[in-house]
């Protein structure tokens, strides 16, 4: 029996996301292409990671909730938001980019799963 191979795909080739605010706190939804994906996105977006991810944010706390007959589940990041849509003089004050950023999390997976996600090419930043 030979060990399995892995290698790290961006999070958008398992899911997709969406992100809401409410002052300075973001929703990201991640929501798994297949069913298959979701325990792999359970393991690798948890909240350590996340907010290890977000660490040019300084989000004051990361909390996961698991939704799993949706194959899905909601991030909630307190404190990203510099202070809400009111407050916040930065270019995103209602956090819609952060979904796009989380989506270019590193995950590894077993090299023949990558080979059945599907090839997904993330729009120009530019």
């Amino acid at each position: 029996m030979t060990a399995a191979t892995y290698i790290d795909v961006p999070l958008y080739r398992l899911a997709h996301s969406r992100t809401g605010d409410k002052g300075d706190i973001s929703n990201l939804s991640v929501i798994a292409w297949r069913p298959d994906c979701y325990e792999i996105l359970v393991d690798a977006v948890t909240e350590s990671r996340v907010a290890e991810w977000f660490s040019a944010r300084q989000p004051s706390r990361v909390t996961r909730y698991l939704v799993p007959s949706l194959h899905a589940m909601n991030l909630v990041l307190e404190g990203v938001l510099d202070g809400g849509v009111n407050d916040a003089l930065n270019l995103d004050t209602h956090g819609k980019g952060l979904s796009f950023w989380l989506l270019d999390m590193p995950v590894r997976v077993p090299e023949t799963l990558a080979a059945t996600l599907p090839d997904i090419e993330p729009l120009p930043t530019s």
